[in-house]
């Protein structure tokens, strides 16, 4: 089984792919060849290996405890035609300091790393590295690559705490340097074709357009409620080619193939102006 990652290796979306790829070894596909993961350069690429079958699934981060909803893969997933979330993964986030061992943290000039890490760590960096550039990369792999091409020591990364086979010299800091330590990301792996979602499930995850008049979403959300589910999501994303309209992405407490739930999605639909169901999975241990 192949599982498509934004890479390179040890991204944090490495980390949930191969945690995913154990999890789907004790299943039904045990007997696949399963031990590879795929990286790729961005997510549109990761969610169209998926698509065209270059891979079997893709792991892709969903939310962060911290800063919300990863917009960009909720508007993927709702793009694509047939994609759906199978499984569910958290990941505890550990932000650490790569750099090049024995150099001062007052002599580095450049701090790589993806965003949201870099947000994650503006406490520590204003304090510890106040005139140290911030570079924006695709993933925080793609940070180390770059801080290690500088053999001055004057660049460095932040990665996770699980990053292994550093080299040129450069180290893992021994502690944690994110503002917030319990800091949290959920990941989904997407799998091609509606017959891939499980028979049973402890989520649903759906989005939805409301009718554009007062009261419109609170309908919708009474629905929910009417059937006792509790919801554990939700996320606001602009309609992109409709002004002044938004699509909710919902995540709930419930079993997709229970008779009750699909009750629930056919009211919703009944009233809705677009649902579109995402995904049904329960978390990976």
């Amino acid at each position: 089984m192949k599982i498509a990652f934004l890479g390179p290796e040890g991204s944090y979306s490495h980390l949930a792919a191969k945690e995913f790829l154990k999890a789907e070894s004790t299943g039904a596909q045990s007997t696949v060849n399963w031990d590879e993961c795929v990286p790729f350069r961005n997510f549109p690429e990761v969610l169209s290996a998926v698509e065209n079958g270059r891979v079997d699934a893709a792991a892709i981060p969903i939310e962060n405890s911290l800063q919300g909803g990863v917009s960009q893969n909720l508007d993927l997933l709702q793009a694509a035609s047939n994609l759906y979330a199978v499984k569910e993964l958290i990941v505890r986030i550990e932000h650490r300091l790569i750099y090049k061992e024995g150099t001062p943290l007052s002599q580095i000039g450049r701090v790589y790393s993806h965003r949201q890490a870099l947000d994650q760590c503006a406490g520590f960096l204003s304090r510890e590295m106040p005139f140290a550039a911030l570079r924006e990369t695709e993933s925080t792999g793609f940070g180390i690559a770059r801080a290690m091409e500088d053999e001055t020591g004057k660049s460095a990364a932040i990665a996770g705490a699980h990053t292994e086979n550093l080299r040129g010299g450069f180290v893992l800091g021994k502690t944690s340097i994110s503002d917030e330590p319990n800091n949290f990301t959920q990941f989904l792996l997407i799998k091609k074709g509606e017959n891939n979602l499980p028979q049973n499930g402890e989520k649903l995850f759906f989005s939805l357009v409301g009718p554009h008049r007062p009261g419109g979403l609170l309908g919708l959300l009474e629905v929910i409620a009417s059937y006792g589910v509790n919801l554990t999501k939700i996320e606001s994303r602009p309609v992109k080619d409709r002004p002044g309209e938004y699509r909710f992405f919902i995540e709930a407490e419930c079993n997709v193939a229970s008779e009750e739930t699909q009750k629930m999605l056919s009211a919703i639909r009944g009233d809705a102006l677009e649902c579109k169901l995402l995904g049904a999975y329960a978390k990976t241990e």
